[in-house]
Parts: C-alpha cells; structure tokens; sequence
C-alpha cells in the first residue's frame, strides 16, 4: 500500500482515518498470510469505516502484483463486483 492511499503528511492523523488505515492493514495482512476466508469480511467492515473502493482495489493490486505464488482464492474477490 502507498502512503499516499489515504494519508496526506500535512495534516495530522485523525481516529477515523486511524480506523480507515488499520482496516487496510489488516486486508493487507489477511491477504499476505493467504487467509482468503477473512477478506470478505474485512472488505465490508473497510467499507463501513468509509473505506472507498479504489483503496481497497489499491490492497488487492499490491498483493497481485507482489508476486505471490498461491493466488487462486482472490480471484473470487475480483470476479465479484462487490469490491467495487
């Protein structure tokens, strides 16, 4: 994830986009450890902490594009227009 998906270093860090970011890790890290069950959920719960869809397809892009070798799961993700 960039730092600059929802954090702009001239303003302070306020407890939503605390929220918005820690949502994003934690996509980011379900992903990482292949942990596909979990990210449906973690997806909807990004999105009610306001969340937007380009973020979110932002953590999914990072982790295709890493490289990993087991990927299958994901592409349930990205064939579902839910994401977006």
């Amino acid at each position: 994830m960039e730092n600059n998906v929802l954090i702009n270093p001239d303003q302070a860090l306020g407890a939503d986009q605390i929220l918005k970011v820690t949502a994003l890790l934690y996509l980011k890290e379900a992903l990482v450890a292949q942990k596909y069950e979990e990210c449906r959920q973690l997806i909807d719960t990004a999105k009610d902490l306001g969340v937007g869809p380009g973020d979110i397809s932002a953590v999914i892009a990072d982790y295709l594009n890493a490289g990993n070798p087991s990927r299958r799961g994901i592409s349930r993700l990205l064939s579902n227009k839910e994401v977006q």
